[in-house]
């Protein structure tokens, strides 16, 4: 659907503490991550130097494992896709060297992609995928936001959070409870055991009178009320609180997905990112698609979280559209708006 002629493309994605690579020529021929979670436990969050050494460490014996996978040699590649931001720079600067190294080599062209672009796209690689335009729901540890996907490159940002991010704030509410780090799937799990209803949180900016901001988010008074809660009822099960922070947070996106289809006049949505995984999103949006006629599309699981996939298949689609970025020469970029058009 999306290429008529295969490009044997790379994809490259080290942006934070996952080093992610994959080979994909019209399909995808295989893939692998590896998560550096367990090296960055002991410190509670991510440490940026030992992120860039680890990324070092395991790009080439992953890209040499996915050439295998796929029966594919060096000398095949086409073109290579790399994130070039946001994210960490020192973590950026290892894949955007390794892949403007081999590119060099081989000559073939690098492709620069944006992290969230690569995110955006995914869905687009499962065996049902979305037609444009469609509205995005973009939430993971470090960006919550809205947005309308006209085509490729053709993004406008409906909405997005006014400080921390979902996943920042399920992360922060696991260490509330005890759980460590990283605590946002733990904390999904626990919440499965909660009893629903036996606390209520608040939903931020949700049924504001005010159009203004309709589609933005807020999630650091979340995070506080869970705060407060732990601290005036000792006796607590975790798992209730667990669950009553899920459910606001579950019922807070749900609402803004509906509000901004209902307003784009659009019936398709899509879920990405690291939170894109979380059980409880997906049912409850699954329920509402059902409920309002709008279909829901989301990648697999293992695509939700950052990996090599995405960023070959954005990498392969811009080739194949002849949409490349500007090349402006080596680099990185550690902040870096989604560019709209």
């Amino acid at each position: 659907m999306y290429q008529n002629r295969p490009v044997l493309t790379l994809g490259i994605e080290t942006s934070c503490d996952e080093t992610g690579v994959a080979l994909y020529d019209g399909r995808l021929l295989a893939h692998a991550v590896y998560s550096q979670v367990a090296m960055h436990e002991a410190y509670g969050g991510v440490v940026p130097e030992l992120a860039s050494r680890d990324h070092i460490r395991r790009l080439v014996p992953l890209a040499r494992e996915v050439f295998r996978t796929a029966r594919k040699n060096i000398s095949d590649l086409q073109a290579i896709g790399y994130t070039e931001g946001p994210g960490l720079a020192g973590a950026l600067l290892v894949g955007a060297s390794f892949a403007h190294g081999l590119a060099a080599s081989l000559a073939i062209p690098a492709i620069g992609i944006h992290h969230l672009e690569g995110h955006l796209l995914s869905p687009l690689l499962g065996a049902r995928p979305p037609a444009f335009p469609f509205i995005a729901l973009l939430v993971s540890g470090g960006h919550t936001q809205l947005m309308r996907v006209e085509g490729l490159g053709r993004y406008a940002l409906l909405g997005e959070t006014q400080d921390d991010a979902a996943g920042e704030a399920f992360d922060k509410t696991a260490k509330l409870l005890g759980l460590g780090y990283p605590g946002g799937p733990a904390l999904s799990r626990l919440a499965e055991s909660g009893a629903p209803g036996r606390y209520r949180l608040p939903r931020p900016l949700l049924g504001k009178a005010s159009r203004a901001g309709e589609l933005d988010f807020s999630f650091s008074g979340l995070k506080t009320a869970v705060a407060t809660l732990v601290r005036n009822e000792p006796s607590a099960r975790p798992a209730d609180i667990a669950r009553a922070f899920v459910d606001a947070v579950v019922d807070v996106l749900a609402a803004k997905c509906v509000t901004a289809l209902e307003q784009a006049g659009l019936t398709r949505l899509v879920l990405a990112g690291g939170v894109a995984a979380n059980a409880q999103l997906r049912e409850t949006l699954g329920k509402m698609a059902g409920a309002k006629g709008f279909d829901l599309f989301y990648p697999e699981a293992e695509l939700c979280t950052d990996n090599g996939a995405m960023i070959a298949f954005a990498a392969a689609l811009r080739l194949q559209q002849r949409n490349l970025p500007r090349q402006r020469g080596f680099g990185v970029k550690p902040r870096w708006d989604l560019p709209a058009g």
